[in-house]
């Protein structure tokens, strides 16, 4: 099903290909939530390691490997939402 191909491609992607179907239609015809959730689910499992990813630091003064933090054996927390 393509729908579903284009479900686990970039947000972009998907938004184009979405911003091209009329109304509500996906939604009446598909399980579109089922579809969704598998298509977006990723290959991580628990115990997988975590992709290497790059941030900048809050001071902007340098960024900061995840991969250079794990070589060091420090623990590292990720806090995916919002405190404010």
């Amino acid at each position: 099903m393509a729908l579903y191909r284009v479900m686990g491609q970039s947000p972009e992607s998907f938004a184009q290909v979405m911003a091209k179907i009329p109304g509500p239609v996906p939604f009446l015809l598909l399980p579109f939530e089922t579809l969704w959730m598998r298509a977006r689910a990723g290959t991580l499992q628990v115990g997988s390691p975590a992709p290497d990813f790059s941030l900048t630091k809050l001071d902007k003064t340098a960024q900061v490997q995840l991969s250079s933090l794990t070589a060091q054996n420090r623990p590292v927390v990720l806090v995916f939402g919002s405190y404010t």
